[in-house]
């Protein structure tokens, strides 16, 4: 079983996008801070509700 995350941080000007491995472009939007609990989700369980959560967590950071 392979280890290789798909979903990963990587740092921007601004703070931190996600970076899809598999087509090799960007997902989501860029966040201030590293958005950790929104990669787990992506990488484990992958539930919609949950990442509609998480991914309005981290855009209210922002403001």
């Amino acid at each position: 079983m392979s280890t290789a995350r798909r979903f990963v941080a990587r740092g921007v000007p601004g703070g931190y996008r996600i970076w899809n491995r598999r087509p090799g472009r960007w997902w989501g939007e860029v966040y201030e801070t590293c958005p950790d609990d929104l990669l787990a989700e992506l990488n484990g369980a992958r539930d919609p509700a949950r990442l509609v959560e998480l991914q309005r967590r981290y855009r209210a950071l922002k403001r």
